[in-house]
């Protein structure tokens, strides 16, 4: 069965990158979210079998996100994995103790963003 990522980032080009690569290389479906606000509303509406979720949003921020998808049963389950600039150990600690599911450093390799994913889930990539 094919995988269904939603992607959550501020960032047009982002999310546009991410999208392409996933599609193509991954061959899963995406969807996109622009902001924490579209993301929930998504995430509630299509159980994505991932989240790939921006640290850095303005108005509500990756953390503030996906402690409401934690905060949300229908939302809960879903893997969350962070994408962000921010790879500093203590920040590392902090996204480990929330219980996300890993974290994918900024700027990623387009290329190898599904590799990376199927990884941090344990998927096969056959």
């Amino acid at each position: 069965m094919t995988k269904h990522i939603l992607i959550i980032d501020d960032e047009f080009d982002i999310r546009a990158v991410a999208q392409l690569t996933l599609k193509a290389v991954g061959g899963w479906d995406v969807s996109l979210a622009a902001s924490g606000a579209e993301g929930l509303t998504k995430a509630a509406a299509e159980q994505p079998d991932v989240i790939l979720l921006d640290v850095m949003m303005p108005d509500m921020d990756g953390i503030e996100t996906f402690r409401a998808l934690q905060a949300n049963s229908s939302t809960q389950a879903i893997p969350v994995i962070l994408m962000t600039a921010k790879v500093q150990a203590a920040e590392q600690r902090q996204f480990a103790e929330l219980g996300i599911a890993g974290v994918i450093a900024k700027p990623f390799k387009a290329m190898k963003l599904p590799g990376q994913i199927a990884k941090t889930l344990g998927w096969d990539e056959s």
